[in-house]
């Protein structure tokens, strides 16, 4: 089974234990439960995003400080097994990313590559932002990635600009 394989068996696997769960901290809970850092599903995550950018064949586009795919599109595998979520993956290194919103949501798994990396305030592991949510996505202290789900893969760029942050999100 190719890398790419075994990366789109374990989106199955997770996408399968979220189920219909709502989007909120209750979720972000369960996923550190099931899948923590350090755990087998975490740790396999890693391994195959680090492949995924060493090898090529997540297609990440950018530069040194923000790059950047979708993996998989929405209703990409056959059977809707990740029930329309986008798959995407960046790698980000102390830098403040363009404002967005989540009409959906986003569900994040957040990797350090640098330890101590933070991720819009959070260390290592998942992160859930509600549907309807927004944030400038931030990277401090060394680089990380970070897979996520998207549902139809809807995300909004915003103009805001950065010099308005007030807050890492908005999560209301």
């Amino acid at each position: 089974m190719s890398a790419r394989d075994q990366f789109e068996a374990l989106m199955v696997q997770i996408v399968d234990q979220i189920g219909d769960a709502e989007w909120n901290d209750n979720l972000t809970t369960d996923l550190a439960s099931r899948f923590p850092p350090g755990g087998e599903t975490f740790e396999a995550l890693r391994a195959l995003c680090e492949n995924g950018i060493e090898t090529g064949w997540m297609g990440l586009q950018g530069d040194d400080t923000r790059k950047g795919a979708r993996v998989i599109e929405p209703g990409e595998l056959p059977g809707e097994p990740l029930r329309n979520l986008s798959v995407d993956v960046v790698e980000l290194a102390d830098i403040v990313g363009p404002h967005h919103a989540h009409p959906g949501g986003e569900i994040c798994a957040v990797m350090e590559v640098t330890q101590g990396a933070r991720f819009d305030g959070n260390g290592e592991g998942w992160v859930v932002y509600p549907p309807g949510s927004s944030h400038w996505p931030s990277a401090e202290g060394g680089r990380l990635r970070v897979m996520f789900f998207l549902p139809g893969g809807k995300i909004e760029y915003t103009d805001r600009d950065v010099s308005l942050r007030s807050g890492s999100s908005n999560r209301a």
